[in-house]
């Protein structure tokens, strides 16, 4: 739990807070799996040095600011989005250089949920006689780190389902035709979604009918999400699309060694997982494989079936629904197939925290009651 000390905010301490906060976000398409930092240095009320975390294993956020204030570090207050680091990782602990440099005061937007820090960073500090405050602007900090502490305190992803729809909630036709529903600015803006994540997760029916790629292209990012299938048979082509260039990991129930070597001579990673009672993988052991891959968030990109599974299994913590102003008609694929339900009380509620306009088409943004319930817990 944080060590909230809202009486010792400044009414400088926000404005400062929320410049490290929008240098954390530059990192969010590639610091996975690491969370998202943002850092600045103020002296006498100027700024004299500030950085970013990028990518796991480059400089964090505190040092790179460090470098660029030298010795006016000295005396001065530091804004960091997360708690710094107090354990060796890839890098040495961030703690120890911020006491080095003659820091006075440390404000913390949040402390580190990793049980490696958690807290140890910020009694270190106190102990060396650092002015400590943290909880500036947390909950800013939480969401854009909102993966990482999902993988640290719940052992899972945040997982996040995207569908590109007509307003009849028709996302496919009958013959299976969906390209496109939506326009060319919904589809740009949901290849955001897709350089934000750590992974991409689909289904064999979907790599079947479709072929996708699952890539990020419309938008530049350095760095190409893992892509998941859930393949429980083995019995998607090995020359689909999905696992061009290797990068992708296939969860399964068949444990046919010469059916996964097909894969992995293309350098796919082939993982046999428990099975359910329906035979197909157990979704409890789906979402151990993807804390152990360690992804903060995963996109569904996939078709109802799957979409469904998900849903019941309580494990979609927020939907991208992309609505274009078209009806499809009967016969076609709805969001998700599951049920059918005997009341209305059955139903699974979810909340509207987003409606914005994409171009032609609405991006609706949905979370379960559940989610926010966690997200907003201090």
């Amino acid at each position: 739990m944080s060590f909230v000390t809202y009486s010792a905010v400044f009414p400088d301490d926000i404005v400062w807070m929320r410049q490290a906060l929008a240098l954390a976000e530059k990192g969010l398409f590639t610091t996975t799996p690491n969370p998202r930092v943002g850092a600045v240095i103020v002296n006498n009320g100027h700024k004299v040095g500030q950085g970013f975390h990028e990518r796991a294993g480059e400089s964090h956020a505190e040092v790179i600011a460090l470098q660029q204030a030298q010795e006016l570090s000295r005396g001065a207050t530091l804004y960091v989005t997360l708690e710094p680091c107090s354990h060796y990782g890839r890098t040495p602990p961030c703690v120890d250089s911020v006491i080095k440099a003659g820091i006075q005061r440390v404000v913390i937007a949040m402390q580190d949920p990793n049980p490696l820090v958690s807290g140890q960073g910020i009694a270190k500090l106190k102990e060396q006689g650092i002015t400590v405050c943290v909880g500036v602007e947390e909950d800013l900090a939480r969401e854009l780190n909102i993966g990482f502490i999902s993988r640290m305190e719940r052992q899972r992803p945040w997982i996040r389902a995207k569908v590109a729809m007509s307003m009849d909630a028709v996302t496919a036709l009958s013959s299976g035709e969906s390209q496109w529903i939506t326009h060319d600015a919904a589809r740009m803006d949901g290849h955001s979604w897709r350089a934000r994540s750590c992974a991409m997760l689909t289904g064999a029916g979907t790599v079947r009918v479709d072929n996708p790629r699952l890539t990020v292209r419309s938008i530049e990012s350095s760095r190409q999400p893992l892509r998941i299938v859930i393949d429980n048979q083995l019995d998607t082509d090995p020359d689909a699309h999905i696992y061009d260039d290797g990068h992708a990991v296939i969860l399964t129930v068949n444990p046919a060694i010469e059916r996964a070597a097909q894969y992995e001579k293309r350098g796919v990673r082939v993982r046999c997982l428990e099975a359910g009672e329906n035979g197909r993988v157990a979704m409890e052991s789906v979402t151990k494989a993807l804390h152990s891959l360690q992804l903060n968030e995963v996109l569904l990109e996939t078709g109802q079936r799957l979409n469904g599974v998900f849903l019941e299994a309580g494990l979609i913590d927020e939907w991208i629904c992309y609505v274009a102003p078209t009806f499809l008609g009967i016969g076609g694929s709805g969001v998700a197939q599951f049920g059918p339900l005997a009341h209305l009380s059955q139903r699974t509620d979810f909340t509207i925290v987003d409606v914005k306009h994409i171009a032609e088409d609405l991006r609706i943004v949905l979370r379960a009651p559940e989610s926010i319930k966690w997200l907003n817990r201090k």
